[in-house]
């Protein structure tokens, strides 16, 4: 197989793994990716996993990559606070939340890090749509932020709370409480309504 046949069939994908290749052509050989890979036509994501290069011209591919290389699998943590403009942080890596066991990835898009929960607190999750019309799996903000404290449980005393620097406005105005707590209740954790109870103490709520 030629390689425009190739791009032609699989670039509207985004990124892609080689069983959707192999749906499409069952006899296609896996040695023409590495040789692709090799040439720079193609870039690896992760074992079985690939993407045109060009995709690094488009916003937030690297975003739809996190939800791909690893499902299911949601943007939380760090990532999600920085993107709402909870912290004034720039991320470097994506953090994700995952029901799969806690992996990290690092490709020409990014560095990917995936944190394991187990399958009830696998919610709080809503779809953001790109500019080309792909969604994204992306926390709420009230879930990024419990996703934090659950994960992280050395954040415990006040000064812990604010060294996390979130945005003062955005607690006071954009937080939604109701979702918060009942996303709190969904987790019952007697730990986390402990942490949560010392954040909202720090940040006046």
């Amino acid at each position: 197989m030629d390689f425009l046949t190739f791009r032609e069939r699989m670039y509207p994908m985004g990124c892609f793994n080689i069983n959707q290749v192999l749906l499409w052509e069952k006899d296609f050989d896996r040695n023409n990716l590495t040789r692709w890979c090799k040439k720079g036509l193609l870039e690896k994501l992760r074992n079985q996993y690939y993407a045109f290069p060009e995709y690094h011209q488009m916003p937030d591919f690297s975003r739809y990559v996190a939800n791909r290389i690893y499902a299911p699998s949601y943007i939380s943590l760090h990532s999600a606070l920085s993107f709402y403009g909870m912290i004034p942080e720039e991320v470097v890596q994506l953090t994700s939340v995952t029901t799969l066991k806690t992996a990290k990835f690092n490709n020409p898009f990014g560095t990917f890090h995936y944190q394991n929960v187990k399958t009830n607190l696998f919610f709080g999750y809503e779809i953001k749509m790109m500019q080309n019309g792909r969604g994204l799996m992306f926390a709420t903000p009230e879930k990024a932020l419990l996703d934090l404290l659950y994960l992280n449980p050395y954040y415990k005393t006040e000064q812990d709370m604010e060294e996390l620097r979130l945005d003062e406005d955005y607690m006071q105005s954009e937080l939604n409480r109701v979702r918060l707590a009942e996303y709190l209740s969904r987790v019952d954790s007697k730990a986390l309504e402990e942490r949560v109870k010392t954040l909202l103490k720090v940040y006046d709520l």
